[in-house]
């Protein structure tokens, strides 16, 4: 066969070359761009990271250090050891703040759950009007607490026309001082704090809600389970992360309650509902003793890390 026959001379293909050449050569770039990649991130939470640094997490390690110290304000500070963390745990005041903090703190955290539970199990569900209704119910964690304890304190009016005192009067009782006697100033204040705090357990459990198995439901009711029953032995042990969950979040809550206990009694009346957040402010800001107030602030905190340590152990045991 002559040459003139056989045609044009075909040529291989140079597209796969140029591609391997391609990846070769950004696999000898290295790792730049993914480097540049992982900082991107922490670019974005400088700035908050900053505010962090600066706005809490210096105030504490200075608290801390303050709590070790007879703070002297223009004078310069003197170590005094462990001295006022003595004068606080030797303090009558302080055991009694912290009595009332115990009790106010189990008592909202009990209060509350259990209300959210029941507002949760009664708007379950998908529709408008729910949607709605929900979001009427929210709207006490989302208004400042301030001026959630002026619109109690004025509720609270121990005078017979007082609000609460009007509606007492319609059943046939007495009106009663609330806030402004020793014997009820306590449960006034649980019951403000238990009114602010059911909502925001109720979006939490909705949200847990969703995880229970419907099947179990419809299992429980051919048995013959009653509702409460279902509740009692479906809902409750499959809401039992979030029950850990909500347990932490609102001791802490409780532990730490000042904004409404100092507007409404500001530890009255005679002591009855002095708490330690209260203590600690009285103690550093109105007598001046920053040391004995940041020793006192340093202990809560130590005993929220217990409570909040305890709970997350007891979790982990109960998941193995």
């Amino acid at each position: 066969m002559s040459l003139d026959q056989a045609g044009p001379a075909t040529l291989p293909e140079a597209g796969p070359a140029p591609r391997k050449a391609g990846r070769a050569a950004d696999g000898r770039r290295g790792h730049s761009p993914r480097s540049g990649r992982r900082w991107t991130p922490w670019l974005f939470l400088a700035p908050a990271l900053l505010l962090f640094l600066y706005f809490k997490f210096i105030p504490m390690v200075s608290a801390l250090t303050m709590s070790f110290q007879d703070v002297q304000p223009y004078l310069g500070n003197r170590w005094v050891g462990s001295d006022n963390y003595a004068t606080v745990l030797q303090s009558d005041g302080f055991r009694e703040a912290a009595w009332h903090t115990i009790v106010l703190a189990a008592g909202q955290t009990a209060g509350s759950m259990a209300l959210g539970l029941v507002l949760a199990l009664l708007m379950e569900g998908q529709g408008r009007r729910l949607g709605f209704v929900r979001s009427a119910a929210f709207l006490p964690v989302v208004v400042p607490i301030a001026v959630v304890a002026e619109l109690w304190r004025i509720m609270y009016h121990p005078s017979s026309d007082g609000m609460l005192n009007s509606l007492l009067g319609l059943v046939g009782l007495g009106p009663s001082g609330f806030i402004n006697d020793p014997d009820s100033s306590m449960a006034s204040i649980m019951v403000t704090g238990i009114w602010r705090g059911a909502p925001y357990d109720m979006m939490i459990f909705l949200a847990g809600l969703t995880g229970v198995d419907r099947g179990l439901y419809e299992a429980a009711k051919v048995d013959g389970a009653s509702r409460l029953q279902r509740v009692w032995h479906v809902t409750v042990p499959g809401l039992r992360s979030v029950f850990s969950i909500l347990f932490i979040l609102a001791a802490i809550r409780g532990l730490r309650v000042f904004t409404e206990v100092f507007l409404l009694t500001n530890g009255g009346p005679d002591g009855s509902t002095e708490v330690v957040m209260t203590l600690i402010y009285k103690l550093g800001l109105e007598q001046n003793r920053l040391g004995v107030g940041a020793a006192g602030a340093v202990l809560l905190f130590l005993a929220t890390l217990i409570l909040t340590v305890v709970v997350h152990l007891l979790r982990r045991r109960e998941s193995k």
